[in-house]
């Protein structure tokens, strides 16, 4: 995998942890990625990114708890 940025929301305050990753995946260009490293599921995110932007990234997981989650988030 390529140098990617690896965002790791654990240590970003809940009161903006989901607009903090929604201007990073809005940052990026068609084909860019970067990586949430996460304590739990995110999969509320998913579906808020799903419901704002429709079909224009891809959601993948690299890694899945049970204590540790990492997502790799790309623009299609």
């Amino acid at each position: 995998m390529a140098d990617i940025e690896t965002l790791d929301v654990t240590k970003i305050p809940p009161m903006i942890k989901h607009s903090t990753i929604f201007d990073r995946f809005n940052a990026l260009k068609e084909g860019e990625a970067f990586v949430i490293h996460n304590d739990h599921d995110p999969k509320p995110l998913y579906y808020q990114l799903k419901s704002m932007h429709g079909d224009i990234f891809d959601w993948e997981y690299l890694e899945s708890g049970p204590t540790v989650w990492e997502i790799k988030i790309t623009r299609k």
